[in-house]
Parts: structure tokens; sequence; C-alpha cells
């Protein structure tokens, strides 16, 4: 299972997906109750003191004020005390609603299901991940057929007590006797690799440190594993230091960390990134070179047989994305957007590498391509149609040989495996269906269920439309509506907005128990599948960066106010929420227009567009944001900044600012100053709270447990400010249950 270019490492680099990913929605819910007379918990909140000093900054000749930038600094002790203030607050406000309780029990039923991840081969053992329910984190299992016993190879929930501790990539030999296995502590993108026999279950003494955006890559004969790292960054500054200069090592196994050979570095290229893997066969190092989160990449390669080879620069422009699928010998085939935004399969041999002597293998079509592998000398093609999937076999000579049957309006990922494998494996979800995992033979072209989820609800109760609605410039918009069936559209009906936009991250169909919970609340759960997203390819992505990255917003206020005009909702009914650039998106969003909605929900998110590229990996995000060093640019971060655009004497909606004191990627001082400044700023009666959660991160490898606190947590503020969190609201939660 090979990763294509800008996943392993770029993608790592991504918000959303490669953090906690985005909750989707799912099922429809309940009618909608009655607007109600209940009053929310609410009155005229007094907020901790934030002091503002006076910190200007001067960018390309215009001064901004940046009065709470003591802030950015979570481990100051004022900053500390101001922390322990805003969650005493949050969650003393929270404590009072009746709802909470109900809708963390019904939650946590919910959740309580078993689930698995798509299973793999290697040698003679089946690998796959198993959560039994409310376990912390998900379980790695081993069998040595699909009808056996599987047996526990590695349990991240003993790794600490809180559950905090979780697995980040792994990587089993050829024969599938070793396990490289990557750790993180407390939510965070840095980690461990370990190694673990399999035969024994016992580790080894290798450890590799300050690993960061990069797996483990063994090589065909198991006596060593390529990986990424970056030097180890100064004393404090490990959560909120730049990272520069990533260089790819190889480990041999039994030696010790300060004898890995260096592979590969750049010391003029301080921003690139290098992700290193071994083709199936044993004798390429293919070598993934991105910059930050740019959606082009470079293309090296190492001849693993010749021990003296050098690198070879394969593919040396920055123009456009090329995704290794397989190789036979010296011919690779590459996914790449070349003359083709919605992405096409060519055959480079690297004999006759120049791009005159390319095969085009599988043409640009209608729908977008999502991914590409070769399985039983055949092309698995997953496609996005209006951002759900599709799946087509193509042979290695480009003629179709059919098309995989799926359930419904949804999403497919998995069909991995070798060459020579007869099957694959891959899960199906859909707003209304929790992920189930299906074996594919390849010889037959069946599928069949491998893990079927059992959740407590009936899917037959919901359902999910497809819409498309005209955002300002008139653009054509898609956007996915779920809910109960049967419910009203009077405008009285709870509504989540949800939202990304960037990044070239598709929001695809997908369940989620927090948005199930939502709709038996008879909440309408939407998203939006704004530009800045890669549901239609590069240039749809490319139409919400940089200086066109207000279309994000429009798109957004756009899907809002055709909610609103349809009677689907109302502005006191409706709430927005995104996380990481979505948390971006509903910071902009409701600065620009607060009179559009009744909450706010951003989570762990960039809201001060002019210094996110001074901590951390930021930096790599100008691919989509542009830079506040460039003029031109400054003046559109500037224009949209949630953190500049924040007016005094605006009457905002409430929020719920949430993130967290440990996250590395989208470091809490955001969240922080944004947060000071609105309740500064606050002209209503609304709350502007914010939830800080601690020995959290940006998302990736959050327990269980923290999971449902922070999504009851949200709801309950959401729907108590909507006026449906009072006794009687809370009396309903139980009758939900089917």
């Amino acid at each position: 299972m090979k990763t294509p270019a800008l996943t392993a490492v770029a993608c790592a680099l991504w918000f959303t997906h490669c953090g906690h990913a985005p909750v989707r929605a799912e099922a429809p819910a309940p009618a909608a109750p009655p607007a109600s007379a209940e009053t929310p918990a609410s009155a005229r909140l007094a907020y901790p003191s934030a002091r503002q000093d006076d910190v200007v900054d001067d960018y390309h000749g215009t001064r901004v004020a940046d009065p709470y930038r003591w802030l950015e600094d979570p481990d100051s002790p004022e900053s500390r005390q101001w922390i322990a203030a805003e969650n005493a607050l949050t969650f003393g406000y929270l404590e009072k609603i009746p709802l909470r309780e109900r809708l963390k029990q019904r939650m946590t039923e919910l959740w309580d299901y078993e689930r698995f991840t798509v299973p793999w081969h290697r040698g003679s053992r089946y690998f796959y991940f198993r959560n039994n329910g409310l376990q912390s984190q998900a379980v790695l299992y081993m069998a040595d057929t699909l009808a056996a016993e599987p047996r526990l190879l590695l349990d991240p929930n003993t790794l600490s007590a809180d559950g905090t501790v979780a697995l980040s990539g792994v990587d089993v030999t050829e024969d599938g006797n070793l396990l490289a296995y990557g750790v993180a502590s407390a939510g965070s993108d840095w980690k461990e690799l370990r190694v673990r026999d399999v035969r024994t279950g016992k580790d080894l003494p290798d450890v590799i440190k300050w690993v960061k955006f990069s797996d483990a890559s063994w090589t065909a004969d198991g006596k060593g594993f390529f990986y990424s790292r970056y030097d180890e960054p100064k004393t404090g500054e490990e959560l909120r230091g730049a990272n520069y200069y990533q260089k790819l090592y190889f480990h041999t196994l039994g030696t010790p960390q300060s004898q890995d050979a260096l592979v590969y570095e750049r010391k003029d290229q301080k921003e690139w990134g290098f992700g290193g893997f071994v083709t199936d066969d044993g004798r390429y190092l293919v070598i993934n070179v991105t910059h930050g989160t740019e959606q082009k990449n470079l293309v090296f390669f190492k001849d693993l047989r010749n021990p003296k080879a050098q690198v070879t620069e394969l593919l040396r422009e920055w123009n456009a994305q090329y995704d290794y699928v397989a190789n036979d010998g010296p011919l690779f085939w590459f996914r790449t957007d070349l003359n083709a935004p919605r992405g096409r399969v060519v055959a480079i041999d690297l004999r006759k590498p120049a791009p005159k002597d390319w095969k085009e293998v599988i043409p640009q079509g209608e729908a977008t391509l999502s991914s590409v592998s070769l399985v039983n000398e055949q092309f698995l093609v997953n496609e996005m149609k209006d951002a759900h999937s599709r799946v087509r076999r193509v042979s290695r000579d480009g003629k179709p040989l059919g098309e995989l049957s799926l359930p419904g309006l949804g999403s497919v990922s998995g069909l991995q495996g070798r060459r020579q494998d007869t099957e694959t494996f891959y899960s199906y979800t859909s707003y209304t269906t929790p992920t189930t995992i299906y074996r594919f033979d390849l010889k037959t072209g069946e599928s069949q269920a491998f893990k079927s989820p059992q959740v407590k609800f009936n899917p037959a109760d919901y359902e999910t439309e497809q819409v498309f609605f005209t955002s300002k410039d008139g653009t054509r918009v898609p956007m996915f509506l779920s809910h109960k069936k049967g419910l009203k559209w009077d405008g009285t009906t709870p509504t989540l907005l949800y939202g990304y936009g960037g990044f070239n991250v598709p929001l695809t169909p997908g369940f989620s128990v927090a948005n199930l919970v939502w709709m038996e609340q008879g909440g309408l759960y939407a998203v939006a599948n704004l530009r800045g997203g890669g549901e239609y390819g590069s240039q749809w992505h490319e139409a919400g960066t940089k200086l066109r990255k207000q279309n994000v917003f429009d798109d957004f206020i756009g899907a809002a106010e055709w909610l609103i005009a349809r009677k689907y909702t109302s502005p006191q009914r409706l709430a927005i929420l995104g996380r990481s650039n979505g948390g971006l998106l509903v910071g902009a969003a409701v600065t620009q227009r607060p009179e559009l909605f009744g909450v706010a929900l951003p989570g762990v998110g960039v809201l001060d567009m002019l210094r996110f590229h001074k901590f951390t990996i930021g930096w790599a995000w100008t691919s989509d944001y542009g830079s506040s060093e460039n003029a031109e640019e400054f003046k559109a971060l500037h224009a949209y900044s949630p953190l500049h655009q924040v007016k005094p004497g605006t009457r905002y909606p409430a929020m719920m600012v949430h993130t967290a004191d440990h996250d590395d990627r989208v470091v809490p001082g955001h969240s922080f100053k944004f947060t000071a400044a609105v309740q500064a700023a606050q002209a209503g009666d609304a709350p502007v709270l914010i939830r800080i959660e601690t020995k959290a991160g940006h998302g990736a490898g959050k327990p269980t447990g923290k999971i449902i606190e922070e999504y009851s947590d949200l709801w309950t503020f959401t729907l108590d400010q909507m006026g449906l969190g009072g006794a009687k609201a809370a009396a309903s939660t139980t009758s939900a249950a089917p």
C-alpha cells in the first residue's frame, strides 16, 4: 500500500483530513420542534479580563494593532490564568443547561458500536484496526485468514492512562513479521517511530524521535526503513517554533538513531518536504518533494539495487500534482492534473522520461479522479461525481472493465493492494450509512460485506438529498442536506451548516454519530461543497485561494441565504460549524455577516491571517492563503482576517470557539486572540465563549471520550441558543432513541 504524492507528507500539513476528520452529516432528523418560548441560559456575561497592549505592526504602510499578542504564548502565567478563567466560565455556563447530560448519554449510547478499518495483507497475515465502541483509541489486530480469530497486535490504550497517546501511521514488512508504528502524545504532530515484532508482540529497542509529517517505509528485505524528520527544536519551542529543513533518512534496524544515514536534504530549500517510500517490487525509493501545502510536487527516485546510486530527479518542474500509482520495473504510472484539472493517468518510462514520451493511459473524464491503484493487473479508479464516489475498473491499456456497484450516494476509500492480488478491500459510507467494510473479488467482480457496524438507529428513517445553489458571482455550488424524514420546512428547523473550502480537500458523504444526535433533535445537517476544496479538481480549488479566497466565504454565505430563502430555517435557527481552515471560514462569515447566523462554532481555526505563517507549519499554508509579507496579498488577507474584522459595538451571534492547548498545527493563540477581541466588541446579549481542551491537539488521535464531550457541549450550547435547550427538549432526547 503506497501513499500517493501530497498525501503522506503534504496531506499531513493540511488541516482537517490530517487532523480530526470533519464531523460529517449522516442521517436526517425528527420533525422540527415548534418554536419554543424557553430562553437560553444566558444573560449578559462578565468575561475574564484580557489586557490590551499597544502592539502595532506596520504592513506595507498600514499600521495594524495587535493588542492581544501576549495570548500567543499559551504557557505564560498570565495566559494560563486567562485560559483557566475562560474554561471556568464556559463549563459553568454549560452545566446549567438541562439538555447537556441527556445529549452526552445519547451520544455515548450511539458511539458504542464496533467499527473497523479497511484490512491490508502482508506475508501470510491480514492487519486491520478495530474499536469495540468506546475505546479511546482503535486497536491493531492481525489474523492468518479472514475467517480466523484475530489476535491483538498493538493496543495504544495501554500507552497512557487517559487515552491521549495515539498511533500515527503504521507500515508492515513485506513478510508480515515486523511493524513500524508512530506514537503521538496529547494530539501533537510530533511523533516517535517504534518497531514491534509481529511474531512475539514485543517491541525492539529502536526508537526514532522528532518525526513530523512522515511515516516509515520498509525496504523489501525488512532490514530498515526510510523516514523524514526535522532537527530537534529548541527547548520551549516544541509546540510553537517554525518547522523548516525536513530531511530524509534511512534507519538500519538494531542501530541507534544517531547512526541513521542521511538520504536526501536540500540546504538551499528550507521549505521543501520529503516523503520517501519503497515501491512494491522493492527496487526503487520514490521521493515525493513537496512545498508546504502547494498542490504541486516534484518526484525523485533512487535505484535501491545499486548501493552507489544517486537520487535522480524525475519530475523536476513545479507544474502539477503527481501521485505515484504503481510500477512495472522502470515503467511508472502516475495520476496527474497536468493539462487535466480533473486528473488523468500517464505512464512514464524511467529510461525515456521526457514528457514527449509519456503515454496517456486513462484520460480526463467528467468526474474528478480521486485515487487510482493497480490490483490484479487492472486499475481501480475512484472518482468523484458531484462530491460523491464512483469506482471504475480499467485495464492496463486503458480499456473499460466495468463499474463497481455502490449502495448509494456515498464515499469509497481503500481499494489498495499489490499487482498480483486477486482481492482488495474498501469502505463505503454515507450520511445515513455507518462505515461498512467490503471485500472485492477481482476475479468474479463481486463485493461482499466483510464488517457491517450495528448502530442503534434506523437508517430508513433518514434521507439525504443533493441540491445546488448559485453563489454571489453566479457559480453553481452543490450542497448535501440530511435530515429525518417528514420535516416541514417552515423556517423553524434548527440547522447546522458545515463547510471547509480549502487545500483541495473535498467534503464527501460520511457517517457521524455526533451529527446523528443533532438530527435526532429535529436538526437539518447541511454540507456545502465550497470552492477551494477538491470536489471538481484543481480549477475549483484554485478559485478559492489567495486573492480569490473571498469566493469561499461568498459560497458559504450563499448557502446560508439559500437555506433561509427556501424556509429550511431562519437566521435565529442557523448555526455554522467549521474546523481549522473551516474555523477560518466560520470566523470570516460571522464577522462579515453577523446578522445571518444564530450561532457560530469556529474550531481550531486560523483566525489571525497576518501572523499564521510565523508558527509551526503555518508557513506551508501560504500556497492557499498568500502571505502578509506580500503587499497585494496583505490587502486581501487583512480584508477578511477574522481577528482584524472584529468591530466594536457589533451585535454578534452566540459563539463557542473551541481549541486545544496542545494544538501545534493551528496554534491556540489564534482562538485565544479572536475570543478576547469578540468578547470586548460584543454589543449584544449573546454569549461569546471559548472551550479549551486540555491534553489534546488539532484533532488527530483525540480519545473517544473527549470527542463525545466536545460535541455534546457544542450541540448543547447551540440548541440552547436556539431556545431548545431546556427541560422540554431534554425530555424529548430520551424518546428519540429508536
